[in-house]
């Protein structure tokens, strides 16, 4: 019977052996062999070249002022700077010369407008975005093009019945922008298996073209879904595709960190990369990744030192409401900064009345204690109107402190799925909710 005893105690100590083994082989997914070779200081060939395109098209500017379709085609390579190097004056240039461009035509042409409103998204102007996409709609050019787009603005400002009356407009299964709306659109709805197989439709399309901005596109996109849906490898191997493709490319750099952090708990190997990162492409919310990652680690004086670094970076660079959701949620959590916290809350919902915004003024009345209001916000606009995991979080701590807390109205283990999502940081609160 001893021996018997013995024998299953080894048994299972080797089983146990073998599943702690295979554990530690899924949670270690990256590997800096495949991908080292982009953390080399290296020439970026499509950064050179757009230099060079924007001295020849000023140059043939200046030798005819007359010719507007010059500043289109400068206004473009200006915003595709900004997209490498992160820098917001090349944006903000580039809007200069589509608001000249406008002027000149006396707003007639429709393409003019979704340019403006191309570069007004990115600055998150989306009401002003909106305004130039109806002018561009009133004028009838390409409105399939500018239903695409209005789609796009209607989602970003809450208005999901309007969008989906977009959507329904530009239907075609066989186009990869009504696609990878759809996908979005499912995504919102909560539905993400749906929104990945329809974006993996649109990647096959994507790599039938043989178009590598579209390829750069989906591949980076369809990782971030597959991160969502806890697909962390496939996640990774669509990171390294994307940069395959793009060495240069800063967003895959950056999720690859975010798996190295998030999921592996390697903050050593996600520092390095978001350190090779800033020295190429900067900006501030790099600082709060590092933060994010410090706090981890319990070293709150180097946490301190990268807030510092974001709030430098955002008083050097005016960059608009662009970082409001970042600065509402640091200000409502520190103390003496709340009033600081509603006012750009408030800012948000008036921007764009979406649940995030609301969330946002939330959240705030949640961190002075006044759970009541907080109720009353959630109750009307967040409440099942939302997907996102930080505001389900943000729902379930505001239900608790109100005491109306259920097995029934409790998205905690839907929480503990999106661990990966939000973050490690908020792991230990969500098993204590």
């Amino acid at each position: 019977m001893r021996n018997q005893t013995i024998k299953l105690s080894i048994l299972l100590l080797f089983i146990f052996f073998i599943f702690s083994c295979n554990s530690k082989e899924q949670l270690h997914i990256t590997k800096k062999k495949e991908y080292k070779e982009y953390l080399t200081n290296k020439k970026n060939s499509k950064l050179e070249n757009i230099k060079k395109d924007i001295a020849y098209w000023q140059k043939k500017y200046n030798d005819a002022p007359n010719q507007y379709t010059y500043l289109i085609t400068l206004s473009g390579l200006y915003a595709q700077l900004f997209e490498i190097n992160g820098t917001i004056k090349d944006l903000y240039y580039s809007e200069k010369l589509l608001l000249d461009c406008n002027n000149r035509i006396k707003g007639e042409k429709a393409g003019i407008h979704r340019s403006i409103a191309k570069n007004y998204i990115s600055q998150h102007r989306f009401k002003e975005a909106l305004s130039h996409l109806e002018n561009a709609y009133e004028l009838g050019e390409n409105k399939k093009g500018t239903n695409k787009m209005l789609f796009d603005v209607h989602m970003e400002l809450g208005n999901y019945d309007l969008a989906k009356d977009k959507l329904s407009e530009i239907l075609d299964y066989k186009d990869f922008d009504y696609l990878i709306r759809l996908a979005k659109w499912n995504d919102h709805n909560g539905n993400l298996d749906k929104a990945i197989e329809v974006m993996e439709k649109a990647m096959k399309m994507a790599e039938a073209s043989k178009n590598n901005e579209l390829r750069l596109w989906i591949y980076s996109n369809i990782a971030d879904f597959y991160g969502h849906a806890g697909r962390i490898q496939d996640s990774y191997n669509y990171y390294l595709k994307t940069l395959e493709i793009d060495n240069n490319n800063m967003y895959a750099l950056k999720g690859i960190a975010w798996i190295a952090f998030s999921h592996e708990k390697n903050t050593k190997q996600a520092i390095e990369i978001i350190n090779y990162i800033e020295s190429k492409h900067l900006v501030p919310d790099l600082y709060l990744l590092k933060a994010d990652i410090y706090d981890y680690e319990g070293d709150a004086r180097a946490k301190q030192i990268a807030l510092n670094d974001y709030f430098r970076v955002l008083s050097e660079n005016d960059y608009g409401d662009m970082y409001n959701k970042y600065n509402a949620l640091l200000f409502a959590e520190t103390p003496g900064e709340t009033d600081k916290a509603l006012m750009i809350a408030e800012k948000e919902i008036f921007n764009r009345p979406t649940p995030e915004s609301y969330d946002l003024l939330a959240w705030v009345y949640y961190n002075i204690g006044d759970y009541k209001n907080a109720y009353d916000v959630i109750s009307k606009h967040t409440l099942n109107k939302s997907h996102e995991p930080l505001i389900i979080y943000h729902n379930e701590l505001i239900l608790k402190a109100n005491n109306m807390l259920n097995e029934k109205n409790s998205h905690k283990e839907e929480l503990l799925e999106s661990i990966y999502e939000l973050g490690p940081n908020l792991e230990k609160q969500i098993i204590t909710i």
